[in-house]
């Protein structure tokens, strides 16, 4: 039977087609993978309209979290960091607890997981790559401020069309435009950009840790379950080194 070690649960965006088969081929053997899809109104993945699109799917967030946790996952995690910037660190804090004490189930979220993967590698100075808009990238930097973390330079991905059309060649320029010298770790936002497939390779040529939000997710989710989060060609994170 798939899930002999744990369940994981996630909350996707309605329009996401690239986070459930990168997850999927995160998932160690033993480790079954579930999906929810959030309720969001209007042309996914643009950039107009997603303040909307997020409000919309916190609106609804219980329906979902209830829906998902028929499955008795270990944890479900919210697979969407512009909700989390959206909310602010005391409102995640508050509705992390709401959600937990409702259903009786661990909950955490993409951005939670970024911010405990920075504690875990012990790197402060961030250099941020997002597919949004200006005003969702400004918001995320603000949220990893919040936290006591040092955005030393953000980077845009330019030209984006549809965050879900990206690719992963694109995702590793972003990185690369973004690093600095004094950045210690690189950060992709966003669950939508394809990312994983190119984390290894952005290492070994850049020199030092890179991690994306569906990766940090992945790895924070397996902990909380209880699964030691080695997973080797997904960078020194998921490698546990």
């Amino acid at each position: 039977m798939d899930g002999w070690r744990a369940r994981l649960g996630f909350l996707l965006p309605p329009g996401n087609p690239n986070v459930e088969p990168e997850l999927i081929s995160m998932a160690p053997k033993g480790v079954s993978v579930h999906f929810g899809r959030m309720i969001a109104r209007g042309v996914t993945g643009d950039h107009a309209g997603q303040d909307a699109r997020t409000r919309c799917q916190l609106d609804h967030i219980d329906e979902q979290t209830e829906m998902l946790a028929h499955l008795r996952p270990q944890v479900i995690a919210m697979a969407h960091t512009a909700s989390s910037y959206m909310l602010g660190r005391e409102g995640e804090i508050a509705l992390t607890a709401r959600l937990e004490k409702q259903y009786d189930i661990r909950f955490t979220s993409a951005f939670v997981s970024v911010v405990a993967a920075m504690e875990e590698l012990g790197v402060k100075k961030v250099a941020l790559g997002t597919p949004y808009a200006e005003a969702q990238t400004l918001a995320g930097k603000a949220a990893l401020e919040s936290y006591g973390l040092e955005v030393v330079n953000y980077r845009r991905l330019e030209n984006v069309r549809n965050i879900y059309e990206e690719t992963p060649a694109r995702a590793y320029a972003l990185a690369k435009a973004a690093n600095t010298p004094e950045a210690e770790v690189i950060f992709l936002s966003g669950v939508g950009m394809p990312t994983v497939e190119v984390l290894d390779a952005l290492e070994k040529d850049i020199g030092k840790p890179v991690i994306s939000s569906v990766a940090a997710m992945m790895w924070n989710c397996l902990r909380i379950a209880g699964v030691q989060p080695v997973v080797p060609g997904y960078g020194r994170l998921l490698e546990g080194k």
